[in-house]
């Protein structure tokens, strides 16, 4: 089977299950954090997705890697959010080990298939 759409990436997919999460949680954020907290989160996590979307259509080997690259970044940014607001206080352990757990397997993924790519071309 050959891959037609960024959707069939299994790296987007537990990037997208990721991103869902982090919304999921966020919802139960202080108001005061609308704009602040849970905007950066929200933003840092769709931002995985997009990078990799953007990255598989582009055609050279660094150009993919240049967004790849870039989601791997936005994700750290998320981990750091997750992590903060833990001991802020809006989210509790459980939250914040799921999430470090999927952020840890995305990473892994986006790693894999940069490699991936090193020796492809």
């Amino acid at each position: 089977m050959s891959t037609q759409s960024f959707e069939d990436l299994l790296v987007w997919q537990k990037a997208h299950k990721y991103v869902l999460s982090v919304y999921r949680v966020t919802k139960g954020f202080p108001k005061e954090e609308m704009f602040g907290l849970v905007n950066q989160m929200r933003r840092a996590s769709a931002s995985i997705t997009a990078n990799i979307a953007e990255g598989f259509v582009r055609i050279g080997q660094r150009d993919k890697l240049h967004f790849y690259n870039i989601s791997q970044g936005s994700l750290e940014e998320t981990r750091n959010f997750v992590i903060l607001s833990k001991d802020l206080g809006y989210i509790l352990e459980e939250d914040k080990a799921i999430l470090l757990v999927l952020a840890s397997e995305v990473s892994r993924m986006l790693n894999a298939y940069c490699q991936g790519l090193l020796k492809y071309y």
